[in-house]
């Protein structure tokens, strides 16, 4: 079985209901079960920015599915609950990112773990940490926390 962590994030409709939604549709699936959830916060669009604001969480999985596996149930629950890709990193119902999974380092057309938003994004940090507080960057192996930190410093 793996651990991976997945990010959430949805700016669109009911953001809330949204991001239960799709922690019920991967719940649901029977090759993954939901560990644990963190809390939700609200952010300003990053990159895209002429949208609205986002509501974004993190979930830890475990799953035997393998990553690209797990890519195929995310892009579907985002597909089932109506996720246009209309313009690139512009508003969505519902974004699904496979942010870690186990210690794996992938850097393919298709998928790219860790997500390299993660050393960039502080509320992605904030909540990984509050998942794991001893989670480490599978590539550097530095903690998240002294990334976190590290980020609060300089800001």
């Amino acid at each position: 079985m793996a651990l991976s962590y997945i990010g959430l994030g949805a700016n669109l409709g009911d953001r809330s209901a949204n991001l239960k939604t799709a922690v019920k549709h991967l719940d649901e699936n029977p090759d993954i079960t939901v560990i644990n959830t963190s809390s939700v916060l609200e952010t300003a669009p990053v990159e895209y920015t002429d949208q609205p604001y986002f509501l974004n969480q993190v979930i830890s999985v475990q799953t035997h599915l393998s990553p690209a596996e797990l890519l195929a149930r995310l892009l579907g629950i985002e597909s089932r609950m109506g996720r246009a890709r209309d313009i690139p990193k512009g508003p969505r119902l519902i974004d699904l990112d496979i942010l870690i999974y186990d210690s794996l380092v992938i850097n393919s057309e298709t998928l790219v773990i860790p997500h390299p938003g993660i050393k960039t994004r502080e509320f992605v940090l904030v909540h990984l940490v509050e998942l794991d507080p001893s989670l480490c960057d599978p590539v550097t192996g530095a903690a998240y926390r002294d990334i976190l930190a590290g980020i609060r410093r300089n800001s």
